[in-house]
């Protein structure tokens, strides 16, 4: 450092390389080797820097594993080009991941739609924001962060592709989590104590879990959660029964999901079956009428005459 510098020029030319070496390593520096890059900087100027840069917003601080790592952010509100872009940027920054719609943000910001139209398009070019699709409304788009990942309240989770749900894969997942439970209730069947037999007929979801994962017929990586969510529809369906045990081991309140599969409570009848009971037209439905039971294919599907 040149000793004629002024205290303030010093920090600013520090602050300058500071933010350079960080703009060239968009992964970020650790400590230790900004403290080998800035050597000729005196420790105590490299602390006001990173000080003076943290509480301006320009720069994160990351831990990753022991070590401290600085990173530029990027600050969007840099490239505005005029006050509408940074308007309408706040509106989207405050909905964060859930997004917010167009109409909402036209309230917000009082833009007409022709402008605030111009205005979202060049900012989802300048890679500033984006727009999702949501699965509550069809064919609506909400507007989020560019660098946000949509929560599964827009994107609907591992169940939907492209906002379609997935029900044939969910499908098969429901049969192959009930063919397990199964398995396991026969096998338990072997032993002699009831107590034993009905113990041994539970399994937790992380066992089921692993079970699907090594069948390979999921292309996403199921987790837990995922798993005892299909677990649950058997529950309703009347085909497996869930409890909680104590588990010292459990990460949240020291319980763990235990299932099984048991007979279902209730035998569903032909006369359950039958269409009759759903049918919107069953009014206007006569033996020797338009609509008769003689010539409706859903009624001939479940009866033989």
């Amino acid at each position: 450092m040149d000793p004629s510098e002024s205290p303030s020029s010093i920090l600013q030319s520090a602050k300058s390389q500071f933010l350079n070496l960080l703009g060239d390593n968009e992964k970020g520096i650790t400590d230790k080797t900004l403290g080998t890059l800035m050597e000729s900087i005196d420790i105590a100027v490299r602390a006001q820097v990173i000080n003076d840069c943290l509480a301006a917003g320009k720069i994160e601080l990351l831990k990753q594993g022991k070590q401290l790592i600085y990173k530029l952010k990027v600050d969007s509100r840099q490239a505005f080009d005029n006050d509408e872009e940074n308007v309408v940027y706040t509106i989207i920054e405050e909905a964060g991941n859930r997004g917010i719609w167009m109409r909402e943000i036209r309230t917000k910001s009082k833009l007409p739609i022709t402008q605030l139209s111009k205005v979202l398009k060049t900012m989802e070019n300048k890679k500033m924001i984006k727009s999702v699709k949501s699965i509550s409304a069809y064919k609506k788009k909400v507007y989020m962060l560019y660098n946000l990942e949509p929560c599964t309240s827009v994107t609907g989770g591992t169940w939907y592709s492209n906002n379609d749900f997935e029900s044939e894969f969910v499908e098969i997942l429901n049969q192959q989590c009930y063919k397990y439970l199964v398995k396991k209730f026969e096998t338990s069947r072997q032993l002699s104590s009831p107590i034993e037999r009905k113990n041994a007929s539970y399994c937790k979801s992380s066992e089921i879990c692993d079970y699907i994962r090594k069948l390979g017929i999921s292309k996403v990586n199921l987790s837990e959660e995922d798993i005892e969510e299909i677990l649950e529809t058997l529950v309703y369906d009347g085909k497996v029964e869930k409890t909680c045990i104590n588990d010292s081991n459990s990460p949240e309140d020291g319980t763990t999901k235990i299932y099984r599969a048991i007979n279902p409570s209730l035998t569903m009848t032909s006369l359950m079956r039958m269409p009759c009971g759903v049918c919107p037209v069953a009014s206007d439905c006569h033996i020797d009428g338009f609509i008769s039971p003689i010539k409706c294919i859903y009624f001939n599907d479940y009866f033989e005459f």
